[in-house]
């Protein structure tokens, strides 16, 4: 039988279309999301969400790894979004089956944006009371170049990295006004060209920080994640109150070795970020692997 991941892309889409149509008739019996991975962009979340979704207690949404409602889907309403989680029973049963009588299933979705996005951290305080947060945070550098090779290859961007960063200002300015001015409105520029801004962890984590509570944010780093998986693994099952069940396998999607760039591009950048790094720890009170 063949894997939904594995699935050719018309199957995917088919399955998409259906399960729009018959979660909006049915949403009421479905899961709401009690995690989000809301990013960061190119920092590892599929690695770790491929590895969640092996938990028994942890579901994913139907075809889907991310919706996107809390940044680019938000005007379709909250029943269209619940209408892509499983059913309540279905999950229920697959705990059963695990041996898992007892324990509660936990929808949940990543979203690299999510974290980003000028709104969509109060949509998702407003819509989801009580939803707690993965945030997984990568080399800046590394994210920066990772997210330009990645949109390159889409045909989002253009310009070579070097350019790419020096349009970035311009391309960004006024941009989180208009996004907030204008739920319908969006930036290609601050979802596909905001290299140097995603980077900015500190400034997105203290929002979160501000709306959630520390309680229900979690934070980690790809690079902790993919040299030992199984303690950054187990931390996230007990802070969701799980077991802890591991997947057979953790894979490394995206672990790609020391990017490719002229060193003194690398010790520019690297000094950019080096103020946003010393205010990121501390207000985790842990250095970042990156500045180990």
């Amino acid at each position: 039988m063949i894997s939904r991941r594995d699935a050719p892309q018309w199957l995917k889409e088919a399955g998409r279309g259906a399960t729009r149509t018959v979660g909006r008739i049915t949403a009421d019996s479905r899961l709401l999301p009690g995690l989000l991975m809301v990013g960061t962009q190119r920092g590892g979340t599929t690695s770790l969400f491929r590895a969640l979704a092996e938990h028994p207690a942890l579901v994913q949404p139907n075809f889907h790894k991310g919706v996107h409602y809390f940044d680019v889907e938000y005007r379709r309403g909250l029943a269209w979004y619940q209408g892509h989680f499983p059913r309540r029973a279905a999950a229920r049963k697959r705990l059963e089956a695990a041996g898992m009588d007892g324990v509660e299933p936990i929808a949940f979705e990543s979203a690299g944006y999510y974290m980003h996005h000028p709104t969509a951290p109060r949509r998702i305080a407003a819509d989801l009371p009580g939803v707690k947060l993965l945030a997984t945070l990568r080399d800046p550098v590394e994210r920066a170049y990772s997210a330009h090779r990645h949109e390159l290859m889409r045909g989002f961007e253009t310009e070579e990295f070097e350019r790419a960063l020096e349009l970035e200002p311009e391309r960004l300015k006024g941009e989180v006004d208009k996004i907030v001015a204008d739920p319908s409105y969006l930036s290609h520029a601050h979802r596909h060209q905001a290299y140097l801004d995603r980077s900015q962890y500190v400034e997105q984590i203290e929002v979160l920080f501000e709306l959630f509570g520390r309680d229900r944010v979690i934070v980690i780093f790809a690079e902790d994640f993919f040299a030992t998986p199984e303690p950054v693994y187990d931390r996230i099952l007990d802070r969701l109150g799980l077991p802890r069940v591991h997947p057979a396998a953790f894979e490394q999607t995206n672990a790609r070795p020391r990017s490719p760039m002229p060193d003194a591009l690398r010790e520019r950048l690297d000094e950019h970020f080096l103020p946003y790094d010393e205010r990121l720890a501390n207000l985790l009170g842990e250095v970042p692997p990156w500045r180990r």
